[in-house]
């Protein structure tokens, strides 16, 4: 059974930073694409950032480009989202996501899409004050 838990969120001013982590069971980050996504209120889910360390891969958001870092940790099993320079447009729900296939996907498309993860986590959140 696949558990994907999110831990990390928390409220912060604007200009400040946050580590959000993924705590993977029943799949190894370290074979399958593991993505952030994030949902603000009234809006759709937004791919975030993505890595898939078999092909040395990692995709970004432009909306996250030189501000978000994603990491994997393969001994703890865990992906971490480091966020600097927040944003109060970065306030959301952020959900951690899996799957091998995803960042062919990825790749293909130019976007991260929620339809290509198949585990999903239960969220946690994220509020960024002006």
């Amino acid at each position: 059974q696949v558990q994907l838990v999110e831990s990390g969120g928390g409220a912060v001013q604007a200009g400040g930073s946050l580590t959000l982590s993924c705590t993977a069971s029943g799949v190894f980050v370290n074979s399958y694409c593991m993505g952030w996504f994030r949902q603000a209120p009234g809006k759709g889910r937004e791919g975030v950032a993505a890595i898939y360390s078999p092909g040395n891969n990692t995709y970004y958001a432009d909306s996250v480009k030189g501000r978000f870092t994603i990491s994997q940790d393969n001994a703890k099993n865990t992906v971490y989202l480091q966020m600097n320079s927040l944003k109060p447009d970065d306030t959301a729900m952020y959900y951690c996501a899996a799957d091998p296939l995803a960042m062919t996907a990825i790749q293909h498309v130019g976007a991260m899409l929620p339809r290509n993860f198949g585990y999903w986590g239960q969220g946690t959140q994220v509020a960024v004050s002006s």
